[in-house]
């Protein structure tokens, strides 16, 4: 069933009593009776007062899963990831294309920038990521997700040697290194997913394992995340 139509009915459901209050309230107050009106005002506030909070919590759980939290991590840690770090939560979605073997892994390429220096990581969200299946024993799966997370170390390594090369330091270049970088990165990331079919192209995947993975070693002089500018000026 759509999510969308499940959350339909749910409210649906939840707030049929307010419908009905609300038409009888409306039936006395035609016939001159204010006080089904005031009940049902007052009705409605304790409705609202429980329904709110709990979507607020839906929300914030389905973005980040603060019950079952871990700090983001950075590359360094990326040989120790597996799916038992996926500890976000999807409260719908129950499979991929038909498929229940899927996952999904969030990251992001952070950066700082000083009076002279910049640092700049790529980091995973272990508990905004989530795998369908716990259980799953797919390295194929887990290889390919954990390749988003190297496909964003080697964005973060490509504005890090963009911005080494600067004659002098200049906030406004630097921001826009990082910002070129990092959309340069999502439409990879993309082209990523669709050509490897998420992992099922077999052969699309190994490709993508041996560019990202040569491009990274090119750029190994730039794995640490910070870059100064002292020497530069």
């Amino acid at each position: 069933m759509n999510d969308y139509l499940i959350l339909t009915l749910i409210f649906m459901v939840y707030f049929s009593p307010v419908f009905y209050h609300l038409y009888l309230a409306l039936k006395e107050n035609k016939d001159g009776n204010k006080i089904p009106l005031k009940k049902f005002k007052k009705f409605l506030k304790y409705s609202l007062a429980i329904i709110v909070p709990i979507l607020i919590g839906f929300g914030v759980l389905s973005h980040t899963n603060y019950l079952n939290y871990e700090k983001p991590l950075t590359f360094d840690k990326y040989d120790q990831i597996t799916f038992e770090n996926f500890r976000g939560l999807e409260f719908f979605k129950k499979s991929l294309y038909g498929n229940e073997r899927f996952a999904y892994v969030v990251t992001s390429i952070e950066s700082e920038i000083d009076d002279n220096s910049v640092k700049i990581r790529s980091l995973f969200y272990p508990s905004r990521s989530f795998v369908y299946k716990k259980n799953t024993n797919s390295k194929e799966l887990l290889t390919h997700e954990k390749y988003h997370i190297k496909i964003t170390e080697l964005f973060a390594r490509k504005a890090k040697e963009k911005i080494s090369k600067l004659n002098r330091f200049d906030e406004n270049k630097i921001k826009g290194v990082i910002r070129q970088a990092k959309k340069e990165e999502r439409k990879f990331q993309t082209e990523y997913d669709y050509n490897t079919f998420h992992s099922y192209v077999l052969s699309e995947q190994k490709r993508y394992e041996k560019e990202v993975d040569s491009l990274l070693n090119l750029l190994t002089e730039y794995k640490e995340p910070k870059i100064e500018f002292n020497d530069k000026n």
